[in-house]
């Protein structure tokens, strides 16, 4: 088995080794330079994981794991517009460095670029594994505009964040496993329990991502911490708490989602004090763990070799217990 470093090295290799026409230049720069911001290229890496644990050959899975990255790196050039995001990754954003219609249109051609190069696979897979992208990419753009009509609303329910998420971010870790794992010569039902078991262990990664923004370590966490709470995100353990909480702690909770004009360490604390009140970080470790062993339980019925197996349960392990 290869190491998720050597997978990741493999994919940001072949990202730059991606040629795309000159002409006309404003069409194809910004696909280059996104590419060019770096990420941690896990989503490509695990299509090439998932085609290694089934003895595949990794080679023929780089062109549908490199149309991943191109497709997520298409929906964030996309999402920074709908954001007015000015930086990604440290860097200026494509509409920003350019102008919006080039962002749009950009994004339009990676799309294409992606299918191009999913469809480098041998024709025998070709129907299935594109059916698994279509449902994948159609998932993302389902689950951004639940999040876009989450910030209007006050009313989310647990079941709908978590709907959510898996939509947004949990069904292409899923897609990426069992494409990979297609390749990789795996019968159709190991590919759905791989599939469940990155679906439901993306689940768990973005709870876990909620709790370490308010209560993470801002030195280890990359990010600032209280950002969601700063931009009334609708994360797990706002929702929590809303569910929870008495009159008076709704009442606080809301006169806080309300103000236009605040100090950010004030509102961080505010809120973090009722989210400890209510306990609301037990609940989303519990939720998380949940997932973790929805994911588990689907590993384990894989039919895979023990040692193969263990790869991925220390890759779940490696990704739920961290700090950044």
């Amino acid at each position: 088995m290869k190491k998720l470093e050597d997978l990741q090295a493999i994919i940001s290799d072949a990202v730059r080794k991606l040629d795309f026409p000159g002409y006309p230049a404003k069409l194809y720069e910004p696909i280059s330079y996104i590419l060019s911001l770096g990420g941690k290229r896990m989503r490509p890496a695990l299509l090439l994981m998932a085609c290694d644990l089934f003895d595949g050959d990794v080679d023929a899975a780089i062109p549908p794991a490199l149309a991943i990255e191109i497709f997520h790196n298409f929906t964030l050039m996309h999402d920074d517009i709908m954001d007015n995001a000015p930086l990604r990754r440290g860097q200026i954003t494509v509409h920003e460095r350019w102008n919006q219609n080039v962002g749009i249109l950009s994004g339009d051609v990676m799309l294409i670029e992606g299918y191009k190069l999913m469809m480098q696979v041998e024709d025998r897979l070709l129907r299935p594994i594109l059916d698994i992208f279509n449902t994948t990419a159609v998932g993302v753009c389902e689950g951004q505009q639940v999040d876009m009509e989450f910030e209007q609303r006050n009313d989310v329910k647990i079941g709908e964040y978590i709907n959510m998420i898996r939509l947004k971010t949990a069904v292409v870790l899923g897609g990426a496993l069992k494409i990979g794992a297609l390749i990789g010569g795996a019968q159709l039902n190991d590919a759905d329990l791989l599939s469940s078991f990155g679906e439901h262990l993306g689940i768990a990664f973005q709870l876990q991502d909620d709790i370490l923004d308010v209560y993470g370590d801002p030195e280890k966490f990359g990010k600032q911490v209280g950002g969601d709470i700063i931009s009334n995100k609708k994360t797990y353990l706002l929702i929590k708490a809303l569910e929870l909480a008495d009159d008076q702690q709704k009442s606080e909770l809301n006169g806080w989602l309300a103000l236009k004009q605040f100090d950010h360490a004030e509102k961080v604390n505010a809120i973090t004090t009722i989210y400890n009140s209510l306990d609301v970080r037990q609940y989303a470790e519990e939720e998380m763990q949940a997932y973790a062993d929805k994911a588990f339980e689907a590993l384990d019925a894989i039919n895979l070799p023990e040692e193969h197996k263990q790869y991925l349960h220390d890759f779940a392990d490696g990704l739920l217990v961290r700090e950044n």
